[in-house]
């Protein structure tokens, strides 16, 4: 399919291709791909089309769980309620395969940009707080609960002390999911 560029505007220059494929864990997706052959601009997307039951886990997590694999999809929700670290998705969000290790190393990331962008000296003093905590956790120096909240099921620790037990209708009622939901019974 030829479409527009959002980008630089001109008429029938992007080429959008999609596939469907099925992935374990997160089941059947769509990958769609945008490339505009005047200026450059790409834009790739993964789409889960599976719709599981609601999911929540959680793991203590130490030293010994740094290689314990995570499922994220673009629709869970990824928290650490000790450290007070929470990543609730967005319309950009994405999905990934990582590791606890992988996944503290995104929440550092976070901590440390919104540290160089904080002026409020008790934001600093929080957020290195949370940094020290997070490298305590990799060294072994402590453990935390980690929790994956997913609405749409495709999430999952894969470890054998990993909880896992389904969404509470209040819990679901909270929770983000990075969509724009369509409610076709609005009167």
């Amino acid at each position: 399919m030829i479409s527009d560029c959002p980008i630089c505007g001109n008429l029938k220059c992007v080429e959008v291709t999609t596939k469907t494929d099925n992935i374990p864990y997160f089941g059947e997706i769509m990958e769609s791909t945008l490339l505009c052959r005047k200026c450059g601009y790409k834009h790739s997307d993964t789409i889960c089309l599976e719709q599981k039951d609601p999911v929540h886990y959680t793991l203590i997590i130490g030293k010994e769980e740094l290689n314990t694999r995570v499922i994220k999809s673009q629709s869970a929700t990824l928290s650490m309620p000790e450290l007070g670290l929470k990543v609730e998705p967005g319309p950009k969000s994405q999905g990934y395969v990582s590791n606890v290790e992988g996944v503290l190393e995104r929440f550092e990331k976070a901590v440390e940009t919104a540290l160089a962008w904080a002026d409020d000296p008790v934001a600093r003093e929080n957020a290195q707080s949370i940094l020290d905590g997070l490298h305590q956790v990799r060294c072994g120096e402590r453990q935390t609960e980690l929790v994956v909240e997913d609405p749409f099921g495709h999430s999952a620790i894969l470890h054998q002390d990993a909880r896992k037990r389904g969404l509470t209708e209040d819990e679901l009622k909270n929770l983000k999911t990075g969509f724009t939901i369509i409610n076709s019974n609005y009167e």
